[in-house]
């Protein structure tokens, strides 16, 4: 059997054996809760209902969306919506969450908050078919095409090893507040799609990441613009096939998500989460190492939630 099958399996018993309650202290295998009662959480854990209903607990440990956003201001939400795939398959973010966040910011007294993403599929058919455009609209937010190269502009990546400058979305560089919204699946060249390799859709030109050092790519971005918030979709988790899956059968339902005011701490608990080590993914290391985040989630404060 081999490596990514007997995680799927190994996800699959867990969730079969009634584990699913106590998943998040088994996989995340940090603290037996936050460590430091009188401060924020850097990172929360929610297990055991809807994305929003999640997202909702989550975000109200670290104060409420008011923490992050103030009125008046400009958002980018960065979800992914690479693929022209139903929002049943998980290939892209769940479009309840994205409402949610957008709601939030909103109520929070954003002026606009604007979604895109530089999609793999055709921008459209994307946007429409993950349903994530129709949550936008719904909840008040804006959709902005992402494959259109007069809205890249060209910026220098502060200590970049092999990625020195890059085109990225006019968007992030405007926005007052970045959040970031990936889903956690496989991915045949990174391993691991999470919160850092999210970053791919804000970019123009992904191919030189491939063709040159996709990892340390991925890691030199990531000290370009740090989200300000990382919510992590841990729903459905596709196992294998990814990043754009297959009909469905490899999809594991954790009923999971991770908040994080540091993106890096994220991705390590959503690799504990998909049960490999953080150590394991190479950007995630390197990023580590950079000191662009924590990867040992032993020094994080963690807010474990179960609904």
């Amino acid at each position: 059997m081999n490596r990514r099958k007997f995680i799927k399996e190994t996800l699959k018993y867990g969730v079969s054996a009634g584990i699913a309650l106590t998943g998040i202290d088994k996989l995340l295998a940090a603290t037996a809760s936050i460590v430091d009662k009188t401060e924020k959480p850097l990172l929360a854990a929610i297990k055991g209902a809807t994305p929003d209903k999640m997202f909702e607990r989550g975000i109200a440990a670290f104060g409420g969306m008011t923490q992050f956003v103030k009125k008046g201001q400009t958002v980018l939400v960065k979800p992914n919506i690479g693929w022209d795939v139903a929002p049943e398959l998980a290939a892209n973010t769940n479009p309840k969450l994205v409402g949610a966040i957008i709601k939030h910011c909103i109520d929070a007294g954003a002026k606009k908050v604007y979604v895109f993403d530089h999609t793999c599929d055709n921008w459209e058919r994307a946007y429409k078919n993950s349903g994530i455009e129709y949550a936008v609209k719904q909840a008040g937010g804006v959709m902005v095409p992402g494959n259109f190269k007069s809205n890249y502009q060209k910026v220098t990546v502060p200590g970049g090893k092999v990625l020195k400058s890059t085109e990225v979305h006019e968007l992030l560089i405007t926005s007052d507040v970045f959040i970031n919204v990936p889903v956690l699946k496989s991915h045949g060249s990174a391993q691991l799609t999470i919160a850092m390799k999210n970053l791919m859709g804000v970019v123009w030109d992904r191919r030189y990441w491939h063709i040159t050092d996709l990892h340390q790519c991925i890691a030199d971005f990531a000290a370009y613009r740090k989200p300000d918030l990382t919510v992590i979709d841990a729903y459905n988790v596709m196992t294998e096939h990814g990043p754009r899956g297959t009909d469905g059968s490899d999809l594991v339902k954790m009923q999971s998500q991770i908040i994080s005011t540091d993106f890096v701490a994220a991705d390590a608990a959503a690799a504990k989460l998909f049960g490999l080590e953080p150590s394991d993914i190479r950007h995630i290391k390197i990023a580590g190492e950079k000191g662009l985040g924590k990867i040992n989630l032993n020094d994080v404060n963690i807010k474990k939630i179960y609904l």
